[in-house]
């Protein structure tokens, strides 16, 4: 096996434990499955490292809830794949009051276009998420309106 046949192997693990790829020929399905599981689990940590509240308001549905949205995706770091998941349950209107003011409170602090890194705003901002407003204003964010219970 040469050095590229490796890699190339190497890569096809590395898609079907983190980005939903398909089973290499030559690997169990069972332990491959089991790793990929405690892949997300660690990844679900990170991200809720990273976006506490929106954990905190999933409660008990976090760890299922974002492995059911991770599936398939390759991350894009914590932070980036917490905005990601925040958005997405926003757009399907079960972004719960808690994560809608955590999400709304990011808007406002930092510019992210979902494809490159947030980058910090110069100037003011107003973000709204689930019915709640934050505003940027001088480096300082401030929750105007919490979300609606």
């Amino acid at each position: 096996m040469t050095g590229r046949d490796l890699a190339a192997r190497q890569a096809e693990l590395v898609a079907a434990l983190v980005a939903g790829g398909p089973l290499p020929p030559g690997f169990a399905a069972a332990p491959v499955e089991a790793a990929r599981r405690a892949l997300l689990r660690k990844r679900a940590g990170d991200v809720a490292r990273h976006w506490p509240l929106l954990a905190a308001a999933l409660g008990d549905a976090w760890p299922a809830t974002f492995a059911g949205w991770a599936a398939g995706r390759p991350t894009n770091g914590s932070l980036r794949d917490g905005w990601d998941l925040a958005r997405e349950l926003g757009d399907r209107g079960t972004l719960p009051p808690l994560g809608a003011e955590e999400l709304a409170a990011r808007e406002a602090a930092s510019r992210y276009d979902g494809r490159t890194a947030p980058r910090p705003r110069r100037l003011p901002a107003v973000a709204r998420a689930g019915g709640a407003v934050a505003a940027q204003l001088a480096g300082r964010v401030r929750l105007l309106r919490p979300a609606p219970r």
